[in-house]
């Protein structure tokens, strides 16, 4: 005899009127689920020991990042055009090995919270100097950053006492990118975090696919030095997915396994942590009222279709 569809019991258990009646029946129809679960891997996980290669493929679960809809910016389709322009961009003269230095700034009062994430930047990026913004306004600290010989400006805007917003300004000649800042959590809030080094940081740029992706990539990439120290075992991640970055710092550790001979690597946060999501892209320095902009964020455009995405 066929066992009852756990969907159809879940309809009926909707329909009884008794409110504590129904909570018991849902959670035992809860149970009996979590109960199928676990035979149905336990049974996979038999047929995997017994079968070995032979066994059946793991089911991949459909997601929207797996059934993402390629476009024609996908950068698989463009690889000759890239790789020229990859070499005409304004971010090849530091993959070349000049040195990147950043300016840092806030906004025109910024809190104490502000200066804490500073601080934590300051060890985040390698040659970077903090630079008071006082009455100044955008165009001025352009300015004042080209004049300066500096290659990078990023400013962090703050509301309601909380970092919302980060404009990067690739100098001297842009282009310029403003994101939304959230999640903020700083190094000493995670657990188990371990201290920063001055060591120069490996990157690792996960899952740019588009043009524009890319372009981005390169850009956020033209922060760093492209020769890591890897004695200090330092990694920073810039990992994309469904068009929000997330910034990660680890630095990992390698343990020796001294029952079975062998090496075991760990990740140890360093810390901050924080995502962006790209607001535009504006070709030039900062100008908001006459500059040109590659892409501005349309939250038409992502109502239309969940599954397509930006980078």
């Amino acid at each position: 005899m066929d066992k009852p569809d756990p969907d159809a019991k879940a309809e009926n258990i909707k329909n009884i009127g008794n409110k504590i009646k129904r909570n018991e029946l849902f959670q035992k129809l809860k149970k009996e689920k979590k109960k199928k679960k676990r035979q149905d891997r336990e049974k996979r996980k038999r047929e995997e020991e017994e079968l070995g290669e032979n066994a059946p493929p793991k089911k991949v679960p459909r997601t929207l990042d797996n059934t993402r809809v390629e476009d024609e910016t996908m950068i698989c389709n463009h690889e000759e055009q890239v790789a020229a322009d990859l070499a005409s961009d304004e971010f090849a003269n530091y993959f070349q090995g000049q040195t990147p230095r950043l300016m840092l700034t806030t906004c025109k009062k910024p809190t104490a919270r502000m200066f804490e994430l500073l601080r934590e930047l300051m060890w985040v990026f390698p040659r970077s100097y903090y630079f008071k913004r006082g009455p100044q306004d955008v165009k001025q600290m352009v300015q004042y950053a080209i004049d300066h010989e500096f290659t990078e400006l990023i400013m962090i805007n703050e509301d309601r006492k909380k970092p919302n917003a980060l404009l990067h300004v690739h100098l001297p000649e842009g282009p310029t990118a403003l994101y939304k800042l959230s999640s903020v959590v700083l190094g000493k809030k995670i657990h188990n975090h371990a201290r920063p080094s001055k060591h120069r940081p490996e990157l690792i740029l996960n899952n740019f696919n588009t043009r524009l992706g890319h372009r981005i990539g390169r850009m956020l990439a033209a922060c760093f030095p492209q020769d890591p120290e890897f004695l200090g075992r330092r990694v920073v991640t810039l990992h994309n997915q469904r068009d929000f970055i997330f910034f990660r710092q680890h630095r990992y550790i390698f343990d020796n396994l001294e029952i079975r001979d062998k090496t075991k690597c760990r990740l140890q946060e360093i810390g901050p942590r924080f995502t962006l999501k790209l607001r535009s892209l504006q070709t030039g320095t900062f100008d908001p009222r006459y500059g040109e902009f590659e892409w501005v964020h349309d939250n038409r455009r992502e109502s239309k279709c969940r599954r397509k995405f930006a980078l």
